[in-house]
């Protein structure tokens, strides 16, 4: 077709002057994504919990300094590989099939430096140090990876920036903790309170205690549930409180308390309370 022809005689000429055609186009630099980073960074709970914005010092690859990303000492220009004509890409045959691999002779810049800048080696790159101001969101939970897109190392040749990954640690509360979502706590209470029932403070994080209804035979180890004062959700709710009883047993008791229980245990109440965990002890 006389397309095709056309086609051939551009890329004939412009192999044979250097311009036009798709030689040109393959002589140009490929644009690189930046790799990505990590990092790590430790929170108080009360921070993890609001969401904060922290510095973060990165150290990654980017555009040398000296030669500005060309990798040719001053006064000096790389000229295009004459292995991949530019591409940075080479094929392999074999056999019946073949597939591109980085170019042996440039290392996949497409581009070869015969007076290469004293300060990178002549690879254009060089290892630096920055600092990024990175936004932790409310909520976040020890253990957890965020990910900040396009915060990572600098794109070569125009391209991209890589991402930075935030491995996140978080500080134990003294008083809280975390359930998924949920915020837990421990709160103690007397045996008589469990047994006959009371209404008790329990604190929030960061906020005004509120009153916690105990009912009247309440086990020990119980949890029960205040609902929207845990953790923020990437939705913007909240997880629950999750406030688990632990009935607290006196180390000394006073005449009255000592007469009390002994009425208690004469009464008979608790007689048969291991009767059915001996019984099944006993089957095969």
């Amino acid at each position: 077709p006389a397309g095709g022809a056309g086609e051939r005689i551009g890329d004939l000429f412009g192999g044979l002057f250097n311009r036009g055609g798709t030689r040109t186009g393959a002589g140009a630099r490929r644009a690189r994504r930046g790799a990505d980073v990590e990092t790590e960074v430790t929170l108080s709970f009360g921070r993890a919990m609001n969401g904060v914005t922290v510095p973060l010092k990165l150290t990654s690859e980017a555009a040398c300094p000296t030669c500005h990303g060309t990798g040719a000492k001053a006064g000096t220009v790389p000229r295009v590989c004459p292995n991949c004509e530019g591409t940075g890409q080479e094929t392999r045959n074999l056999g019946n099939f073949g597939f591109s691999e980085p170019c042996h002779i440039c290392r996949g810049r497409g581009l070869v430096v015969d007076d290469p800048c004293p300060t990178c080696s002549g690879s254009g790159r060089a290892t630096g140090t920055r600092t990024i101001q990175a936004r932790i969101p409310a909520g976040v939970a020890d253990g957890q990876k965020i990910r900040l897109k396009a915060k990572g190392a600098p794109g070569e040749n125009g391209g991209p920036a890589g991402d930075l990954y935030v491995n996140i640690k978080v500080l134990p509360h003294p008083v809280f903790g975390r359930s998924g979502d949920n915020l837990t706590l421990t709160v103690p209470v007397t045996f008589p309170e469990a047994a006959l029932g009371a209404e008790i403070k329990v604190p929030t994080f960061q906020g005004q205690p509120v009153t916690l209804r105990i009912p009247e035979g309440t086990p020990n180890g119980r949890t029960f549930r205040v609902r929207g004062r845990g953790a923020t959700r990437r939705d913007g709710t909240k997880g629950d409180l999750l406030v688990t009883v632990d009935v607290q047993v006196p180390d000394k008791i006073d005449d009255q308390t000592r007469a009390a229980l002994e009425a208690l245990r004469s009464s008979g109440a608790g007689d048969d309370l291991r009767g059915e965990l001996l019984q099944q002890a006993r089957e095969e």
